[in-house]
């Protein structure tokens, strides 16, 4: 079960509407989702949690690129909506770098037909894979909300219902409970 919500900051404060991200594939996606909460360009943060696992900022100021922070990325790369924030450069891979190279990798053990007897290129295969490895723990930019009053710290101790603490911090927790 997950639960994601749109804050955006007004001159009268913030502003949240409940979002469904059936329709979103990509980052891109979710930060053009995010710019049409706020007409005028001002701050929007994206809060995806996903019940006892995980959850998510994703700030948007205007035309700038988003800002991400997610709290566990192994639990979210298990997730189609922690997918769209485990982008390459947020987990320090090069664009495509997917791990192994499946055309390099023999996996069925044999090659042009023969058994396969050297367990090294199997060794090699499970290294290639690691190194397409998600990080346990948080991945992203923990001071996304620092000039809004959470700190990183703050950020980083936050585990279960941390989109409401985020809320609370942030003077928004009663307009979010009313998508909630």
């Amino acid at each position: 079960m997950y639960f994601a919500a749109l804050l955006a900051r007004t001159e009268d404060g913030w502003e949240a509407s409940d979002t469904e991200l059936d329709d979103v594939e990509t980052l891109s996606d979710l930060a053009d989702l995010a710019r049409e909460a706020s007409p005028d360009e001002d701050t929007v943060l994206v809060l995806i949690e996903q019940e006892d696992g995980w959850f998510g900022v994703v700030r948007v100021d205007g035309e700038e690129d988003p800002r991400i922070y997610v709290s566990d990325a192994a639990a979210a790369a298990r997730s189609s909506y922690g997918e769209i924030l485990l982008t390459d450069e947020l987990l320090g891979r090069e664009p495509g770098d997917d791990g192994a190279d499946l055309d390099a990798l023999d996996l069925d053990g044999t090659e042009d037909g023969e058994p396969d007897d050297d367990a090294d290129d199997t060794d090699a295969a499970a290294d290639a894979g690691a190194a397409g490895a998600v990080p346990h723990g948080p991945v992203g930019d923990a001071q996304v909300l620092e000039d809004l009053g959470v700190s990183e710290k703050e950020l980083r101790s936050m585990t279960q219902d941390a989109v409401n603490e985020i809320a609370e911090a942030l003077g928004a927790s009663e307009v979010l409970e009313t998508v909630r």
